[in-house]
C-alpha cells in the first residue's frame, strides 16, 4: 500500500463529472476516482478546515465514531472492480478491537481527511499505468472555489466579531491563498 494525498478536486464540466487527485506522498504518481457533487464538497470543506454551523453526515459520521470509543487508524483503497473502486476504513477501539468498513473511497476519504487520518492505495492501483493521471490536465478546475470562498470570508467576519484574531489571520491567509 502506497500513502497519498488529496492534491485536488477537479470538476470536468464535459462530463458533468467531479475527480479526486490522489497524488503519491513519495513520488510523482497520481490516480483520479470519480466521486459525486456532494462527496466532492464535503472533501473540499475538509481540504480547507471549513466546519459548517451544524455537523455534514462525515462529521456527524467522526463524531458518533469518537463518541463510542473508535479512531480511525487508516483508510485503504483496495481494489478496482467492474470500473467502482473498493475501499476500507480500518477503525480501533480499546473496548471494541479492530474493525474493517468497507465504504466508498469519497466517503472514506471524507473521513479521513477530517479525522487526519492517513489515505493508503494498493500499489497496483496507482501503479497502473491505464489508471494513471498526468498532475497537470486533472488539476485545472478546482472546484466550488467561490463557494469555499463564500464560506470563509463568512468565518472570518464571525472570528473578528467575537475578537478571535489568531483564527481571523488563518482564514484571511486562505482566502488569500485561493484568490490567488
Amino acid at each position: 500500500m502506497i500513502i497519498v494525498k488529496v492534491l485536488k478536486i477537479s470538476y470536468h464540466p464535459s462530463t458533468r463529472s467531479y475527480f479526486i487527485l490522489l497524488k503519491d506522498k513519495e513520488g510523482d504518481d497520481c490516480i483520479s476516482l470519480s466521486v459525486g457533487s456532494s462527496e466532492a464538497q464535503s472533501i473540499a470543506l475538509a481540504l480547507e478546515s471549513i466546519e459548517e454551523k451544524r455537523p455534514m453526515t462525515h462529521d456527524l459520521i467522526c463524531h458518533l465514531l469518537s463518541e463510542i470509543g473508535f479512531t480511525i487508524k487508516r483508510v485503504r483503497i483496495t481494489e478496482l472492480k467492474d470500473g467502482v473502486f473498493y475501499s476500507v476504513i480500518d477503525l480501533e477501539s480499546k473496548k471494541y478491537g479492530k474493525y474493517n468498513i468497507d465504504s466508498r473511497p469519497s466517503d472514506a476519504i471524507a473521513i479521513s481527511l477530517r479525522e487526519k487520518a492517513p489515505i493508503l492505495i494498493a500499489d497496483d492501483l496507482i501503479k497502473n499505468p491505464s489508471l494513471q493521471t498526468d498532475t497537470l490536465s486533472k488539476s485545472k478546475n478546482t472546484i466550488n472555489s467561490k463557494n469555499i470562498l463564500n464560506k470563509l470570508k463568512i468565518r472570518l467576519k464571525n472570528a473578528v466579531k467575537n475578537e478571535k484574531y489568531e483564527v481571523a489571520a488563518e482564514i484571511r491567509d486562505k482566502i488569500k491563498k485561493i484568490e490567488s
